[in-house]
């Protein structure tokens, strides 16, 4: 972790609110990995007082990126941060996708996005792909679920990486109309089949130890994955949008309940197997 006061190369609005940074950060380039984050002072006053967690989207080079989307006061200021400015960021932090740990055992990815949520499995779409030979994966699947056409991110990214995207839309605008996770059931039903006994969990297969999932979004939607991913027999690691204030595991404000009792998902998270945490009755 590092504390450095980071140019900025690039600051450009993408579409509606969402806005694209990209950092001269240092030191934090080397250490970053997928689903980790950056904790940023948005301004040099004191108000807003507290950072903002920002997800890692890209480390290329010297450049660190961020996506991110306007939804308070926070995002609002640093989005009139200008090209050549300097923001006070710390890094990386928590605790990312596991993907290296499972690149010899799974061999098709299962990449889920809701809205805003694509940001970091852009950087793991990569990382899967840069993986080596012997070990990386035939195809990574992309599914990317949006409120309505105008809020579809990264489509163009992943389609260069090599990965087949789908896409969601709430309103019908694009592709399938409903939810991401309703694709994802869609999906999986169609490549999966059922106990002949009528057991509401599936039977392991070859192709079902093959998949695994990852997913960053809305926590109804993460919740939603995480029984899918059960129903299934598929493992699925998931990335927590929780409110921090601290960033670094001190203050106790984002703490999550798991199986083995509360966890930071700044500091042991934000990403975490979803057989690990308990649900709160939505």
């Amino acid at each position: 972790m590092f504390q450095v006061k980071a140019k900025i190369v690039s600051h450009q609005r993408l579409q509606s609110n969402y806005f694209h940074l990209i950092l001269e950060a240092g030191k934090i380039i080397r250490l970053a990995e997928p689903g980790q984050f950056v904790n940023v002072r948005v301004n040099t006053g004191y108000a807003p007082l507290l950072r903002r967690p920002l997800s890692i989207h890209r480390a290329r080079g010297k450049n660190l990126e961020v996506l991110y989307e306007v939804v308070g006061e926070g995002t609002r200021v640093l989005s009139h941060r200008k090209p050549g400015e300097y923001l006070d960021i710390i890094g990386p932090l928590g605790e990312g996708f596991g993907y290296t740990l499972h690149a010899t055992r799974y061999t098709l990815p299962i990449l889920i996005a809701g809205g805003i949520g694509v940001a970091p499995l852009l950087f793991l779409a990569e990382k899967i792909k840069s993986g080596s030979t012997l070990h990386a994966p035939r195809s990574t699947l992309v599914l990317i679920g949006a409120k309505t056409k105008d809020d579809i991110l990264c489509e163009r990214e992943f389609k260069k990486l090599g990965c087949e995207v789908k896409i969601s839309t709430d309103d019908g605008s694009r592709g399938f109309k409903g939810k991401v996770t309703d694709l994802l059931d869609k999906i999986l039903a169609s490549r999966f089949r059922l106990h002949a006994s009528g057991s509401k969990k599936l039977a392991a297969c070859s192709v079902q130890r093959a998949a695994l999932i990852y997913a960053c979004g809305p926590r109804p939607m993460l919740k939603e994955i995480s029984q899918i991913s059960e129903k299934y027999n598929i493992p699925a690691q998931i990335s927590l949008e929780e409110h921090m204030a601290c960033g670094i595991g001190a203050c106790l404000g984002c703490a999550v309940k798991t199986k083995d009792g509360f966890r930071r998902a700044c500091k042991d998270g934000p990403v975490f197997n979803t057989d690990e945490l308990i649900w709160r009755a939505e």
